[in-house]
């Protein structure tokens, strides 16, 4: 049974996380620009803390990127090396790279309710 302290400690390891690989992310796009489409939206850890989600979006769709995915997994070793460095844990958490399908979803529902905003 987790308690309300751990789910804050929890929250903010991921915020934390975020912005790190936000930042650590930022700085390897403005090295290579295959990766300027894309933004990191939000970051997941596994209950073991052993597995950090990051969930990217770029305006071009998924197809976009599955291309860009294959960069990203080069950098893998390199950014998780440099998370390291930054934060204060005894354990670095793996990453692994996902499509925020999420952030879509919320375009798409704002887009139909301003469409009905504007049949009224």
């Amino acid at each position: 049974m987790t308690t309300f302290a751990s789910n804050v400690k929890r929250a903010q390891k991921e915020s934390q996380l975020f912005r790190e690989i936000s930042q650590l992310f930022m700085q390897t796009s403005l090295d290579d620009n295959r990766l300027k489409d894309i933004m990191v939206n939000r970051v997941q850890l596994s209950p073991d803390k052993g597995m950090c989600t990051v969930f990217f979006y770029t305006a071009e769709g998924e197809e976009r990127f599955n291309e860009i995915l294959n960069v990203l997994v080069l950098y893998r070793p390199s950014l998780r090396k440099a998370l390291a460095a930054k934060i204060r844990s005894r354990y670095t958490p793996e990453l692994m790279f996902k499509f925020d399908k999420q952030f879509e979803k919320q375009l798409r529902i704002d887009q139909l309710l301003e469409e009905e905003k504007t049949r009224e």
